[in-house]
């Protein structure tokens, strides 16, 4: 069995099995299906998160397997994903315990214990607000850096997202209201995420055509895009369309593709990625 618990995680469930635990866990409950649960909980005082997985069965692998999908066999590759982006200086949760039993992949069972992260928004959250309440446009300028840096980090470090949407980016409600685009810009939900030594072109593009998905709804302008693209690439702008052209573009087909499934309709959203402004930004 693979366990860690934090010193106040370790106390909250002292003389306990971590896994029957982590299986019986009072708390909010956001997600129960597949075998796994996902809830916040309060345990001496502080609040946690829990992902619990119980085992999707063989059933549930094959399914994702012949639909081209790779499943999500524990919590112990969130795990994994969580030290990649840390170590590469990225803003994540923090782990308080994770645990793993058991060798056969369709009934193995793990859980993971992060600490909650309270008071914050999601990206997604602040623009849908600045559609009818627009905030300071060098404050949103900043953060779209931000997410721009943080895609290059991440991607370089050799994690994949694969849920890489503007809800997943976390901001504390404080550091809005004071406009403080430095202030920590957490990464969360990276159960789904994959680490190697170094991401495949083709998992770049769904990475960052989920993000250009998850803005559809968000009135950013051409420019806006194309402060994301210098900020990913860290090249100047002429260069950056030039030389990741084909990236980009098949990044805008996956946006789009995306949008026509989940809507089922023409996006009218798509603003190209390669065109120029005619000076710098």
């Amino acid at each position: 069995m693979t366990l860690y618990l934090r010193e106040d995680l370790a106390r909250a469930w002292r003389g306990l099995d971590p896994l029957e635990q982590a299986a019986r866990q009072d708390g909010d409950v956001f997600r129960a299906r597949e075998g796994r649960r996902t809830l916040r909980f309060i345990a001496e005082g502080r609040h946690y998160f829990l992902k619990y997985h119980g085992g999707v069965g063989w059933k549930e692998i094959i399914k994702n397997l012949t639909q081209g999908k790779l499943p999500v066999l524990g919590a112990l590759s969130e795990v994994r994903a969580i030290h990649a982006v840390q170590a590469a200086g990225i803003d994540t949760l923090s782990i308080a315990g994770y645990g793993e039993r058991g060798a056969n992949p369709a009934r193995r069972r793990s859980f993971l214990v992060t600490d909650e992260l309270m008071h914050t928004v999601s990206l997604e959250e602040l623009g849908e607000h600045w559609r009818l309440h627009p905030g300071p446009a060098p404050f949103k300028w900043a953060l779209i850096r931000r997410v721009g840096e943080i895609a290059k980090a991440m991607h370089d470090a050799g994690v994949n997202h694969r849920d890489f949407y503007l809800g997943h980016f976390l901001i504390a409600r404080s550091a809005v209201d004071r406009h403080d685009a430095t202030a920590p810009l957490h990464l969360i939900d990276l159960h789904r995420s994959q680490v190697r030594a170094r991401v495949p072109r083709r998992w770049r593009t769904k990475d960052i055509g989920g993000l250009y998905f998850s803005t559809a709804r968000l009135d950013l302008t051409h420019r806006d895009l194309l402060r994301f693209v210098r900020a990913y690439t860290d090249m100047p702008l002429r260069e950056a369309l030039a030389d990741k052209a084909r990236l980009l573009d098949a990044a805008r087909r996956e946006a789009e593709g995306i949008y026509q499934r989940y809507f089922e309709k023409t996006p009218t959203f798509p603003l190209r990625f390669s065109e120029h402004p005619g000076k710098d930004i």
